[in-house]
């Protein structure tokens, strides 16, 4: 950008610990960039003194707040998740049109982000979307994440199969970018705790063996916790030591939470946390035996240590793994013999040298080299995807009649986007204006829009 052009206006939508703990090196990349101008909108759990208020840790990083929206209501019913989505609305209706970003940045699955999504469609505020084109059937996330995929104008995926899944929604594949899970960059760029340091921080020594415990409310069914009394059953026989931190802010929560207290208190060796930081966290992951429950996090971020991760359930079904994981249903004799397998000294071995699917650690550079600089003009204007035959009535008619002409019913949206394209001459598609990456299956940042650079 030239000196004389004013800084390009990114907006990033943060609502609890987990997606802050992605967000962290995609908003350090943002701040650092002489053109642009960042502002942060919390909201959710982070302003909960319930779920440890966690707003506290993006002030001590010094990212600039624009909003502090307050919005989770103090329930345990989807009632009040869906309501928590409407206040949300609200405030993020004046808080967005008071500053109009040029993009707006947003992430992963949670129920929260369709409220932003929302806003940003209605003041046609273009979305960068991260973490899309992956599945999670056993939560409502997989509905959200894909309303997500579909509301937003820009893409980064954590894998080349999610990219691919982006595409065949319907995304132009210049928008869609495999960038990898930003999460992984805390294990290139973050200074981990060696494991004295982390016991002093955690106030316990982490004696073999010991286990991670992460799990959800399975929101997908109407009983979100029907999967937990197998889990806690298995938890109670488990061996050795097992660390707890709180689930997610979703119907059933408080319920869970219960559970976990009344464990701890008839299990010796059992220790609960309401929050840790990421540094903290991942720092975790390189020093236990072995992680149970239903989180992203244990098939994620878990293969990058090879930690062997008891997959609890339905909740994370369907989702890309690596050999790190074992699937266990809802059943207590399963789980158990799943912890046991996990702690087997031959199975880690094993697990040496594996590689993780969801990247590398650089996620964070390519999305900011992307967001700042892909065309603004014309962005929010996406082309219509070729219908599929089976999907085209006059299809079968037109093939039988132009059989041989070299015609095709198809439409070509490259070819037709000049036709189509108002007068300022935007098309999806640019003739001329190539990706920045050759390669079809692995997107570096995505073509350039035509219009403002």
């Amino acid at each position: 950008m030239s000196e004389t052009r004013k800084k390009r206006r990114i907006g990033v939508v943060t609502t609890s610990r987990a997606d802050y703990s992605h967000l962290y090196w995609p908003l350090t990349e943002l701040a650092a960039h002489p053109d642009v101008d960042l502002g942060v909108f919390t909201l959710g759990a982070h302003l909960s003194p319930e779920f440890g208020s966690t707003i506290q840790k993006i002030e001590r990083d010094g990212f600039p707040i624009l909003a502090r929206i307050e919005c989770l209501l103090s329930s345990d019913s989807d009632t009040g998740m869906a309501k928590t989505i409407g206040v949300a609305m609200l405030g993020l209706a004046d808080a967005l049109t008071a500053w109009r970003p040029d993009l707006l940045l947003l992430i992963a699955d949670r129920y929260e982000m369709l409220a932003p999504a929302s806003v940003a469609v209605a003041l046609r505020i273009p979305i960068a979307h991260i973490e899309g084109g992956e599945v999670s059937q056993g939560a409502i996330d997989d509905q959200v994440r894909n309303a997500l995929t579909k509301l937003a104008h820009l893409h980064f995926t954590s894998t080349p199969m999610a990219r691919r899944r982006v595409i065949a929604m319907g995304e132009e594949p210049w928008r869609v970018t495999r960038a990898g899970a930003p999460s992984l960059d805390h294990l290139r760029r973050s200074a981990l705790l060696d494991r004295a340091a982390l016991e002093a921080r955690l106030g316990l020594a982490l004696t073999p063996p010991t286990v991670l415990a992460a799990y959800h409310p399975v929101t997908i069914l109407r009983d979100t916790t029907q999967e937990a009394d197998a889990l806690f059953a298995a938890l109670a026989q488990a061996p050795g030591q097992l660390i707890f931190v709180y689930p997610n802010a979703d119907a059933g929560s408080y319920a869970l939470i219960e559970r976990t207290r009344a464990l701890a208190e008839m299990r010796p060796h059992t220790h609960i946390f309401v929050n840790l930081d990421a540094v903290t966290y991942w720092s975790l992951l390189g020093q236990v035996d072995a992680m149970v429950g239903n989180s992203s996090s244990g098939i994620m971020e878990a293969a990058s240590f090879a930690l062997p991760t008891v997959n609890v359930g339905m909740r994370q079904q369907g989702r890309e793994r690596a050999r790190n994981v074992i699937d266990a249903p809802a059943e207590t004799g399963a789980i158990l013999s799943a912890i046991r397998q996990a702690l087997s000294p031959k199975l880690r071995k094993t697990l040496r040298g594996m590689a993780n699917p969801y990247g590398d650690g650089t996620a964070a550079t390519t999305i900011a080299r992307v967001l700042t600089t892909v065309g603004l003009d014309g962005l929010l204007i996406k082309q219509p995807a070729p219908l599929p035959e089976e999907a085209n009535p006059e299809s079968a008619e037109n093939l039988a009649t132009t059989k041989g002409t070299g015609f095709s019913p198809y439409i070509d949206t490259a070819k037709t986007a000049g036709a189509l394209a108002p007068e300022e001459g935007f098309s999806g598609n640019p003739p001329g204006d190539q990706p920045h990456s050759a390669d079809p299956g692995d997107s570096q940042p995505g073509k350039k829009a035509p219009g403002r650079p």
